[in-house]
């Protein structure tokens, strides 16, 4: 059985969907690797290795997966898991880096340093078209531009110190009106320290409220999106 012999971060594949789409064709494994050679060049695909991929053991490249869906008769995005990176993201939705940094207005080169870091350094329009072309809400949006733990580092500081310093830094990292940043970041302060007065108030010690606020503190991402709502979607 031969590797994948593309390089390169492997997709979020789902083999278990990759099956269900064979099947539904009538397809045995010998024709989707003759599809694959055939159509896609890919001469090193043997039917053992569509099998592999099939129950996990391989992971296919970018550039099988893409192929596979066209062998397959559907979306490269309906073999993926749920994208958790920009690249994954890009891959769901079959777009080259090429074609990808063109859409959004990006150098080529700078597009690819980005992906491969995990953060975006895009613009406030070059934003804009990321998240209107890959769909992405605001909280999809700060997770796929690697912001995710410099706003948990913000929130940390604004409901541990005065919330109203911290509007503007974190309006730089999400896609939000302003007046929920505010309104969310005072009503985590308030929650903050109800939670460090009520632990006390109910008899425990100054290290029982500690451990209360911790906790509240290393969740605070999940609790800013849930009092965002909707607007986060």
């Amino acid at each position: 059985m031969h590797q994948s012999q593309t390089t390169g971060a492997t997709p979020p594949f789902d083999n278990l969907a990759a099956r269900r789409m064979r099947e539904a064709l009538g397809m045995a494994h010998g024709h989707v690797a003759y599809s694959l050679r055939a159509s896609y060049g890919l001469a090193y695909v043997t039917p053992d290795t569509v099998a592999a991929w099939e129950r996990g053991q391989l992971a296919p490249s970018s550039a099988e997966v893409t192929a596979l869906a066209g062998a397959l008769w559907c979306a490269p995005s309906e073999l993926l898991g749920a994208a958790q990176t920009l690249r994954e993201h890009r891959l769901a939705h079959g777009l080259a880096t090429q074609d990808f940094a063109r859409a959004v207005g990006v150098e080529h080169a700078a597009y690819v340093r980005m992906e491969e870091s995990g953060a975006w350094q895009g613009n406030e329009r070059q934003s804009e078209a990321l998240a209107e072309l890959l769909r992405l809400g605001a909280r999809d949006f700060t997770a796929v531009t690697g912001r995710k733990d410099r706003l948990a580092e913000l929130l940390r500081s604004a409901v541990t110190a005065r919330w109203e310093g911290y509007v503007r830094p974190v309006l730089k990292l999400v896609p939000l009106e302003r007046a929920t940043v505010e309104d969310v970041l005072d009503r985590l302060y308030g929650e903050y320290h109800t939670r460090m007065v009520a632990t006390l108030s109910w008899g425990g010690t100054e290290s029982g409220a500690g451990h209360s606020g911790r906790e509240f503190l290393e969740g605070i991402v999940d609790e800013f999106w849930e009092l965002v709502g909707p607007a986060g979607d």
